[in-house]
């Protein structure tokens, strides 16, 4: 990876499968969190097309702004005019390869798998509190990601300590 441009937010990329639930409570949450150093993007390799309503009421109920949030494609990073990526996060449980797709820039990438919440079957409140538990494991490794000391990590000890995330302690806990 070339080195970070500490001149511009850092660009983030989250993928999902459907680009309907964790790949955009990630990117609201890492606009909110790591706002001015960064900027977060959510897409998904078989996108809905719509937000999961679960994912919408959730967001919003915890005050993030969800304007302009949709499910897109991945594809619409990788063309001449896409934006540049300085870190590609898969979160799908199942879709850790899509991160060693030939993204332009060659970002830094790493796999935070969570199970798919919009998988759950039963009653409203299973639901939902499956939404919240995606969520919080979300924010609490994004929280991790942005303390993280990135002008001083060379780009092996950055790539140890992206992956490393999913596993610390931190990242588990109650938010």
């Amino acid at each position: 990876m070339p080195e970070l441009d500490r001149k511009r937010p850092l660009n983030v990329l989250f993928l999902g499968r459907g680009n309907m639930a964790r790949s955009i409570m990630a990117e609201a949450i890492l606009n909110r969190e790591g706002k001015g150093s960064f900027r977060g993007f959510s897409a998904g390799r078989q996108p809905a097309g719509a937000l999961h309503p679960c994912t919408l009421d959730l967001l919003a109920k915890m005050n993030f702004d969800t304007e302009g949030l949709r499910s897109e494609t991945w594809l619409d990073f990788v063309g001449p005019d896409a934006t540049p990526l300085d870190f590609v996060f898969s979160i799908c449980d199942s879709a850790e390869t899509d991160t060693r797709l030939p993204w332009p820039g060659n970002p830094t990438t790493g796999h935070w798998g969570l199970p798919d919440p919009t998988e759950v079957r039963g009653k409203d409140p299973e639901i939902r509190a499956a939404f919240a538990e995606s969520f919080r494991l979300l924010n609490n490794r994004i929280a991790i990601f942005v303390s993280l000391p990135l002008a001083s990590l060379d780009q092996l000890s950055l790539k140890q300590q992206i992956e490393g995330i999913d596993q610390h302690p931190k990242a588990a806990a109650a938010a």
